[in-house]
C-alpha cells in the first residue's frame, strides 16, 4: 500500500532490531532466573550471556521440527510440546554452557516458565505494549510460507469484522486520533467510511448469516423455539450453529472459492474454516494445528506471551470493575470471575490467534480472508460501549490492523482490507435492574392461567461461545483430551436446552436477548393470533404493553396482520395505520420495516418485545444482565459500519447483511476472486 512505501517501511530493519532487543531481554531474564533458583548458578555474567546466545542458536532450527512432530499427534501433541519444548531447550543450553550448573530437569523445567514470563513481560515493557515484536514473530515463523506461494499480481481482499463496533463511536473514536491506523486510512483517502444498518435482530449471528451467505432471514433471534422440532436453538453452540447453516447454505457463499474463515459463526462455504462455531465439529475441513500455528503455541514468544498477558488482562479486569463501583459509575451489571476469565481469552489469547491465523494464510496468498474480532464486544457487554477499558480494546484492535497492513508488504499477492462490523451497541441500566423483575416472573405473573412447567432461557455468555468453538476443535481429536473438552462443552451448552423429547411440552417458553425478548407457546402448533393470546391469557398482551419496561409488543392479528401495541397507541404494519400515539416513533425510520420483516421470518414467537427506550439518553433496558447490549431496536444497535477502499464503490442501499453481502461478493466479483 502507498501509506507503507511512504513511510520507508522494510521487515528486515524490523527483525535486525527486534533480534537486539531479544537477545538483551533474554540475558537478563536469564540473569534474573538463575539468581530466583538455588538449583541454578553461574561462574560470570558472561556464561549467563552466552547460555542466551546458545538458546536463539540452538531454538531457532529445533522448534520448527518440534512444531512440526506435534502437530503430527494433534492438539494433545502441541498442548504436550508446548509444556516440554521450553523446559527442554533450556535444560539443555544450561547444562552445555561452561560455568552454570543445574541441579536437574524439573529445576529447569520451573526456571524455563519463569524465564519465559519474565521475558513476556519485558519485551511488552520494552516495545511500550506495540505489536512491532508480534510483527517480528509473525514474520519470522511465516517465511516459509511466503516462499512456497504462488506470487500474482491480483490483489487478495482481508475482511475484518470489528464485533458490536457503531458508526457513531467509530467516527468519534476517529476524530479524535483514538484509531491511528483506521484514521491515517481515512484521512489518506485510501479507504472510505459509510453506515449501514443492521435490520431486526440486531445480532452477530443473524448479521453473519447475512454477511457471508446472504441468509439473514434464517435466524430470528440469538436463540429462539422452533415449534415443530420442539427444539432451543442457540446460536453460541457449534452444534446449532452447524444446524442453521446446513439450511441456509447454498455452497456459494462469500468465501465459497478458496476463502478462509476465521473465527466466525457461519462459514461463508469457506474451503478452510478454523475457529468457526459451524465447522468446529466437521475434521474435513479442519485437519488439526497446522505446523505454523504449532511453532507459535510452541514459541516462549507465542502462546507463552499471550498467557502472560491474558493474565494481566484478567488483573486488570479486577480493577477496572472495583473502579467502576468505587466511583459509582451508572449503570453497570457486577462482572463476575467468570466474565474476567472470558475477557482474558477474548482479548488476548483468542486475538493473538486470529492474527497469527489471518497472517499465514495471508502468506499462503489466500484470495479471501472473513475473521471476526470480538474483544470490543465482550467488553462493551460488561463495561458499556463508550467506557474507558472498551474504547482501549478498539485501539488493541486498531494495533492488529496496523500489523497486518505490514504484514501485506511481504505477501506473495497485494492485499485490500475491508472492515465493518456486524451490529453496534446500546447502553442502558437492565430490565431486572429497573424493576426488580425478569421479563420470564413478569409474564409468568401476567398469565392468569397456567397448566405446566415454564422454560426460560436468557445468557450473558455470548461469546462463551467462541470458547466452545475451541474446546469442540481440541474435542474433534479421537483421544482422552478430545473426550474430556467434548464432555465440558456439553456440560457448558446444557445450561441453554430445552428438552425437545418431553412428552408433554412446557406452556410457555421466554427467551431474551439484548432487549429483544420472544414469548412461545409450544403446545400450539402454529403461531397463535393476536386474538387467540388476548383468550387465552386476557391480561397478558396488555399487561406487557403497559409495563414501564416494554417499548412495545408485537403480535400478528388474524384481522388486521401484525400490529404493535404500546402503552397509548397502535401501529398495524400491514396497512401502515395507527391508532392513538405510535409506539414506534423513538425507534427511528427503519422500525416499522424491520418488524414487518421480522414477523415474516421462521419460528419468530407468538408475541415480540422490545423494551422502552429513554427519552433523554437513548438507554434501552436490556433483558438480560448486561449495561451494553444489541439484539432489538434503539439507540445505536443498529447502526454499523463499512470501512473500504475507496477506489471500491457502494452501489446500493445498505439496509441488510444480505445487502451488504451482494456489495462485498460485488467487490470480489470486480477483483477476479469469484469463479
Amino acid at each position: 500500500m502507498a501509506a507503507l512505501k511512504s513511510r520507508q517501511w522494510r521487515p528486515g530493519g524490523v527483525q535486525v532490531g527486534l533480534a537486539v532487543v531479544v537477545l538483551l531481554l533474554n540475558w537478563a531474564a536469564l540473569g534474573l532466573t538463575i539468581v530466583l533458583f538455588p538449583g541454578i548458578s553461574a561462574t560470570a555474567e558472561w556464561d549467563v550471556l552466552l547460555a542466551a546466545v546458545l538458546l536463539g542458536l540452538v531454538a531457532a532450527p529445533l522448534r520448527p521440527l518440534f512444531a512440526a512432530f506435534a502437530g503430527r499427534l494433534g492438539w494433545p501433541g502441541v498442548v504436550a510440546g508446548w509444556l516440554l519444548t521450553q523446559s527442554v531447550l533450556v535444560y539443555l543450553v544450561l547444562w552445555a554452557t561452561p560455568g552454570i550448573h543445574v541441579s536437574g530437569f524439573w529445576t529447569a523445567f520451573a526456571a524455563s516458565w519463569v524465564y519465559a514470563a519474565l521475558v513476556s513481560v519485558g519485551l511488552w515493557f520494552v516495545t511500550a505494549g506495540d505489536q512491532m515484536a508480534v510483527l517480528g514473530h509473525l514474520l519470522r515463523n511465516t517465511r516459509r510460507l511466503r516462499r512456497h506461494a504462488k506470487a500474482t499480481s491480483r490483489p487478495g481482499v482481508v475482511m475484518i469484522q470489528i464485533d458490536g463496533l457503531s458508526a457513531p463511536l467509530l467516527h468519534w473514536a476517529v476524530r479524535s486520533g483514538n484509531l491511528p491506523t483506521l484514521g491515517r486510512w481515512i484521512r489518506s483517502g485510501s479507504h472510505s467510511m459509510a453506515e449501514w444498518h443492521a435490520q431486526l435482530p440486531a445480532t452477530t449471528p443473524a448479521s453473519q448469516a447475512g454477511l457471508l451467505h446472504g441468509g439473514a432471514d434464517q435466524v430470528p433471534a440469538f436463540r429462539w423455539y422452533e415449534k415443530d422440532a420442539g427444539r432451543l436453538v442457540v446460536t453460541n453452540h457449534p452444534a446449532d450453529s452447524a444446524y442453521v447453516e446446513a439450511r441456509m447454505t447454498n455452497g456459494r457463499g462469500l468465501l465459497a472459492d478458496g476463502g478462509v474463515s476465521l473465527s466466525n459463526v457461519f462459514s461463508g462455504d469457506a474451503p478452510i474454516s478454523l475457529l468457526t462455531m459451524s465447522t468446529a465439529g466437521d475434521r474435513s475441513r479442519r485437519a488439526g494445528p497446522t505446523r505454523d500455528v504449532s511453532t507459535y503455541l510452541i514459541d516462549p514468544y507465542g502462546l507463552t506471551r499471550s498467557l502472560v498477558l491474558t493474565v494481566g488482562e484478567m488483573i486488570k479486569e479486577v480493577y477496572q470493575s472495583y473502579r467502576q463501583r468505587a466511583r459509582g459509575i451508572e449503570p453497570r451489571v457486577r462482572r463476575s470471575m467468570s466474565y474476567v476469565m472470558l475477557r482474558g481469552v477474548t482479548n488476548v489469547l483468542l486475538r493473538d490467534l486470529n492474527l497469527t491465523f489471518v497472517a499465514e494464510h495471508m502468506m499462503r496468498g489466500a484470495p479471501a480472508i472473513y475473521c471476526d474480532f470480538v474483544d470490543y464486544d465482550e467488553i462493551a457487554h460488561h463495561a458499556g460501549p463508550t467506557r474507558p477499558e472498551s474504547l482501549a480494546s478498539l485501539d488493541g484492535i486498531d494495533r492488529v490492523l496496523g500489523v497486518l497492513e505490514k504484514v501485506a508488504a511481504t505477501t506473495p499477492r497485494p492485499y485490500r482490507f475491508v472492515v465493518l462490523s456486524d451490529h453496534g451497541q446500546s447502553q442502558g441500566a437492565t430490565f431486572r435492574q429497573r424493576y426488580d423483575v425478569t421479563l420470564e416472573d413478569l409474564v409468568q405473573d401476567l398469565m392468569t392461567t397456567r397448566d405446566g412447567p415454564t422454560i426460560a432461557a436468557r445468557g450473558e455468555d455470548e461469546q462463551w461461545g467462541r470458547v466452545g468453538t475451541l474446546l469442540t476443535e481440541v474435542g474433534g481429536e479421537r483421544k482422552a483430551a478430545g473426550r474430556l473438552t467434548q464432555g465440558a462443552l456439553r456440560r457448558h451448552e446444557q445450561r441453554d436446552e430445552i428438552t425437545a423429547t418431553d412428552s408433554t411440552r412446557p406452556e410457555v417458553v421466554v427467551l431474551a436477548g439484548g432487549n429483544l425478548g420472544m414469548v412461545y407457546f409450544p403446545r400450539h402448533a402454529e403461531r397463535l393470533t393476536t386474538e387467540e393470546i388476548e383468550a387465552l391469557y386476557p391480561r397478558l398482551l396488555t399487561g406487557l404493553a403497559q409495563h414501564p419496561g416494554i417499548g412495545f409488543a408485537m403480535t400478528r392479528s388474524k384481522a388486521d396482520g401484525p400490529m404493535v401495541v404500546g402503552k397509548t397507541g397502535v401501529r398495524y404494519l400491514a396497512s401502515g395505520q395507527g391508532e392513538g400515539d405510535d409506539p414506534l416513533a423513538r425507534y427511528g425510520p427503519h422500525a416499522a420495516a424491520d418488524l414487518r420483516r421480522h414477523d415474516s421470518l421462521p419460528h419468530v414467537g407468538d408475541i415480540v418485545l422490545v423494551s422502552r427506550i429513554d427519552d433523554d439518553t437513548d438507554e434501552v433496558a436490556a433483558f438480560e444482565e448486561l449495561v451494553g447490549c444489541h439484539g432489538g431496536l434503539g439507540g445505536w444497535q443498529t447502526r454499523a459500519v463499512l470501512i473500504h477502499p475507496a477506489d471500491w464503490p457502494i452501489d446500493q442501499e445498505l439496509v441488510g447483511a444480505d445487502a451488504v453481502h451482494r456489495q462485498l461478493v460485488e467487490w470480489l466479483d470486480r477483483a477476479g476472486l469469484r469463479s
